[in-house]
């Protein structure tokens, strides 16, 4: 895909990301914090996925999903904090057309594989909790595997869909981008023909890549707080119920930071508050995640801690 022209016939080659801050004394700041923030993600996700793989325990559906989380978030923050950090040490802004559109590529697939396979985990709780009787049968290792197939695919289509949409645009200046990374939203506001076309279809497509998980997951989870309070038991309620936190935790951070971030298009101006949902996004949603995972859940304690001890489970 090649940049557009200008009136004058000079090419847009790059844009210029403008970051965080402007003031140049806080940029040691900015590229520790986030150099920190990359590595303690990195590392927190690959423990989990490391006690995933070597944890028979953990060896069950719910765990599948969760490691296949952990390689996404891994994936999430690397396509746009290295680069940023990159910059920060080269003093340089300038960001190429092509590696602008090849990172808005890479996001939107990973984040959409994201917001699949959270549905997936709803799906799996649900089955879990309200169908115990035919759990193995639907949630084989051939249905994950499914599962899992068919989110990278449509997620696959949407990413697609966007970046060569968006390269069918004009950008004639100027091509300084407040913010971090590319996004949609950023180059919409850059484009000097019409967006129309691609916000209307950033929303059709957007609510079939969220508005429907969302629907799902909602539903399942009406089905197991029904099953749940069912439990005669306090206990067994309290177990169901811890199952089931975590997973709601990271479903409402995730979408309600993704709502805010793209259904401000009509803004006129993108302001702080944007590269703030931003980082959200892209590095404390993915750093978050392990945490949550594992605060509340004794499997995955126990398991972090003997693969960090070097031990195995005798089971």
């Amino acid at each position: 895909m090649q940049p557009e022209f200008e009136v004058n016939g000079t090419a847009i080659t790059e844009f210029v990301l403008l970051g965080l801050v402007e003031t140049p004394g806080l940029r040691p700041v900015i590229f520790v914090i986030f150099l920190f923030a990359y590595l303690v993600t990195v590392g927190g996700n690959l423990s989990i996925l490391t006690a995933i793989l070597v944890e028979p325990k953990l060896h069950t559906p719910m765990y599948f999903f969760l490691g296949n989380l952990s390689v996404l978030d891994i994936g999430c923050i690397t396509v746009t904090v290295p680069s940023m950090l990159g910059r920060l040490l080269s003093h340089r802004r300038a960001v190429p057309y092509g590696a602008c559109l090849t990172q808005i590529f890479f996001f939107h697939l990973l984040v959409g594989v994201d917001c699949f396979l959270l549905t997936a985990m709803a799906y799996d709780r649900f089955l879990a909790i309200c169908r115990p009787l035919t759990y193995s049968t639907h949630m084989s290792q051939t249905v994950q595997r499914i599962l899992v197939a068919v989110s990278w695919a449509c997620s696959f289509s949407n990413a697609l869909t966007h970046t060569v949409a968006i390269s069918t645009l004009d950008f004639c200046g100027p091509n300084v981008i407040n913010h971090f990374y590319c996004d949609l939203p950023q180059l919409f506001q850059l484009s000097c023909s019409s967006t129309q076309l691609n916000e209307l279809l950033l929303f059709g497509v957007g609510f079939m890549m969220a508005g429907t998980p969302t629907v799902l997951i909602f539903t399942s989870y009406v089905h197991v707080v029904a099953a749940v309070l069912r439990i005669r038991s306090a206990e067994g309620r309290k177990k169901a119920f811890s199952t089931c936190g975590s997973h709601l935790t990271v479903v409402a951070i995730f979408y309600g930071s993704g709502i805010f971030n793209y259904m401000r298009l009509g803004s006129l101006k993108l302001s702080d508050k944007d590269k703030a949902v931003g980082v959200f996004n892209t590095v404390i949603n993915p750093m978050l995640n392990p945490i949550i995972y594992s605060l509340r859940n004794p499997d995955v304690q126990g398991a972090l801690w003997r693969v960090l001890m070097g031990r195995r489970s005798l089971t």
